[in-house]
């Protein structure tokens, strides 16, 4: 059976309607192209292969075809048979492959924002091994993936099959764009790139761009004060999370307001909410709901998103205010636009009166004070989305990556959430390319020889005697002091505990307001970290009356974190000590001995 890797050009016009609601976004041609396959016989058919209502074709001599060029040197493999439903089917069915740089250059009918989408199955084809590919992938003057590691990610993240999401910009001017795929020679002879699929679907103009006519941008987290950043057309976005909060995956199969995006559902979500979270909150699902789109466009995102969710406790849960927290691994030094989405489809959690506000924290960071979905939207059924930019540069863990935490903190666990969108955004290189994960190393196991048996097997002898004896000594040394305490007693005497104090008394204890400490560290600012531990994370601080002031260490606890006071302090509970920051590592030791 023969397999097509995919190119899917379509271009599409975006039409404003006569009245005031949203913009429709009808699709207009479409051009299919597929990879790898003759287009007569793409997998056993006579014609284009239909998947998902798309056709995919082959790129085999076609004019997006890179064997077109000259000194063409990659080649087209059929991939091995996997019992895998989606790697079993049109694109990773087969693949092209090369030790060399390849490119694919295609032309567009129609310029504006397109979604870039590069689909992967990183097995074994023959005389490539899957280990050994490793390369870079450019476009439009951004790397899109740099020494991209395909088999590695796809098994740390038990996955068969990888694609990725890009959204550019195709100037008028250009018209064009093109895609190469470059191996890292530099790191092995034998490193080689490959694609099963290529697909670029026109998106609607500032689905994720900002508009030109907007007078602000998108709220910046973070910085003192109100800032905005403007997404132009000249950045790169990489989508890394797409999810219907509470409810099922949706295959985004159709053109009409779809674009093709795939939206995770509860399973995966489920992976990145914390413990608490994941024992109190609650989904929610109104399939019947009656949705009006009277302030964003249809196509923003699929009807389901907006008739499900996750709130902050479960119905049958008492209302135990705490901060409904998921965390997101994301790569470190880069920015990242969040989306969320919302919809109060449920009469009686929210309404104008402020029964229903809440605060919304993005990487332990006020992004919003008080929200009112109801006083977002207008009424019930009113679907709206709220962007962030928030900048990831703080300590790095886990090989490059750290933690993008979106919390909702609601008195009474009314929040609700219903849909969320990560994208990266390029660097001042242009570069979306993040490290590859690591996976933890195997060490091999070493038959062991007679004399190694020989020599363990005494030590083990060894071991068991002294064990013993401790234990028959210990058992006597018990008897013995269980006879004093008795003795004691029927003396009359008794055996006082001595309790340690507190060193300072607590009324000598400096405390500090919330907008004191928010002042200090300039509303904890990511430049101000100095350290991060599992209770939560410490911040360089200065606090004073303007004539005498004091550096501080402020440590922001973790809203399920057991050390500090009590939960229902509404914007996580802080600590601080007038002593000088200590280096990252010893705040836990200064602040709370």
């Amino acid at each position: 059976m023969f397999l097509h890797m995919i190119l899917t050009v379509l271009v599409a016009t975006v039409l404003v309607a006569g009245d005031d609601s949203p913009p429709a976004y009808p699709p207009g041609d479409v051009i299919t192209i597929a990879c790898g396959s003759m287009i007569a016989i793409a997998c056993g058919h006579t014609g284009p292969q239909i998947l998902d209502d798309r056709s995919w074709t082959g790129d085999r001599h076609s004019i997006y075809s890179e064997e077109r060029q000259a000194g063409n040197t990659s080649i087209t493999r059929e991939a091995p048979l996997s019992s895998s439903s989606s790697a079993s089917q049109v694109p990773y069915t087969r693949a092209r492959l090369s030790r060399f740089e390849f490119t694919y250059r295609f032309s567009f009918n129609t310029t504006g924002q397109k979604f870039i989408r590069l689909y992967f199955y990183p097995a074994s084809y023959p005389d490539f091994n899957r280990s050994q590919a490793l390369f870079s992938v450019k476009a439009g003057g951004f790397t899109l993936l740099h020494n991209f590691n395909a088999s590695a990610i796809a098994d740390v993240y038990g996955e068969e099959t990888l694609y990725r999401e890009f959204c550019l910009n195709i100037d008028d001017q250009e018209q064009s764009l093109n895609i190469t795929f470059t191996p890292t020679r530099a790191a092995s002879p034998d490193a080689y790139a490959f694609i099963n699929g290529i697909e670029i679907v026109d998106m609607p103009s500032n689905l994720y761009y900002t508009e030109s006519q907007s007078p602000s941008g998108v709220s910046y987290v973070g910085t003192r004060g109100k800032k905005f950043l403007r997404i132009e057309n000249n950045t790169a976005l990489e989508m890394v999370y797409r999810l219907n909060i509470g409810g099922d995956p949706i295959s985004d199969t159709g053109l009409f307001f779809r674009l093709y995006r795939n939206w995770d559902g509860v399973a995966e979500e489920e992976n990145y909410l914390d413990a608490l979270s994941l024992r109190l909150s609650g989904r929610l699902q109104s399939p019947s709901v009656s949705l009006h789109f009277s302030i964003i466009p249809e196509y923003t995102a699929p009807l389901e998103v907006y008739q499900t969710g996750r709130s902050g406790s479960r119905p049958e849960a008492s209302a135990r205010p705490y901060n409904l927290t998921w965390e997101f691994p994301v790569d470190s030094k880069f920015s990242y636009l969040v989306r969320m989405h919302f919809c109060e489809f449920q009469s009686d959690r929210g309404n104008r009166n402020g029964s229903g506000d809440f605060q919304i924290y993005i990487a332990n960071q006020t992004a919003e004070e008080r929200v009112n979905i109801f006083l977002w939207s207008g009424g019930y059924g009113i679907p709206v989305y709220r962007d962030y930019v928030v900048s990831m540069v703080g300590p790095e863990s886990m090989h490059g990556k750290t933690n993008l935490s979106i919390a909702l903190y609601d008195l009474h666990s009314y929040a609700t959430l219903n849909g969320l969108e990560v994208f990266k955004l390029n660097d001042s290189n242009g570069n979306l390319g993040g490290l590859n994960p690591s996976p933890p190393p195997s060490e091999p196991v070493e038959p062991q020889s007679p004399s190694t048996a020989r020599v363990l097997g005494i030590a083990a002898g060894l071991v068991s005697g002294i064990l013993v004896t401790i234990s028959v000594l210990g058992f006597f040394i018990f008897m013995q002091r269980r006879k004093a305490k008795s003795s004691s007693a029927n003396n009359g005497t008794t055996k006082l505990t001595k309790i340690q104090g507190p060193p300072v008394p607590l009324y000598l204890c400096p405390y500090f307001s919330l907008a004191d400490i928010k002042e200090a560290t300039e509303n904890f600012n990511v430049t101000f970290i100095i350290g991060v531990g599992g209770f939560g994370t410490v911040y360089r601080g200065c606090i004073g009356d303007g004539v005498a002031t004091s550096d501080v260490a402020i440590k922001r606890l973790k809203p399920n974190s057991s050390q500090g006071g009590s939960p229902r302090v509404q914007d996580r509970n802080r600590a601080a000590l007038p002593t000088p920051p200590p280096p990252s590592g010893v705040s836990d030791r200064i602040l709370y001995g």
